[in-house]
């Protein structure tokens, strides 16, 4: 997880808008490009979608391999932004009814 942090980080850190903006911490991109790099390089999978207003998705991606997770939230525009990402994905199945 930290190998693909420490890519992030040395990715953009040519762009200076990006380094002196207060959320410098969120990553945006390409959808299309973004989607690749997320299963390509990390080897995540979108797991879980929904609508946070009428123009914007978040999804979250998960490496099954290492439960690693990534918060994607992707715009009408066909940009999309990592949020947040972090360790130890669990999913919470409800018990049969």
């Amino acid at each position: 997880m930290r190998r693909y942090i420490f890519l992030f980080v040395i990715g953009f850190t040519a762009f200076p808008a990006l380094a002196q903006s207060p959320t410098a911490d969120v990553t945006c991109d390409d959808s299309a490009r973004l989607e690749r790099m997320l299963s390509t390089v990390m080897h995540a999978e979108r797991r879980a979608l929904g609508f946070r207003g009428p123009e914007t998705l978040l999804e979250v991606w998960i490496d099954p391999r290492t439960q690693d997770w990534t918060l994607v939230q992707t715009y009408t525009n066909g940009t999309s932004c990592i949020i947040a990402m972090g360790e130890h994905w669990e999913d919470l199945t409800p018990a049969p009814a």
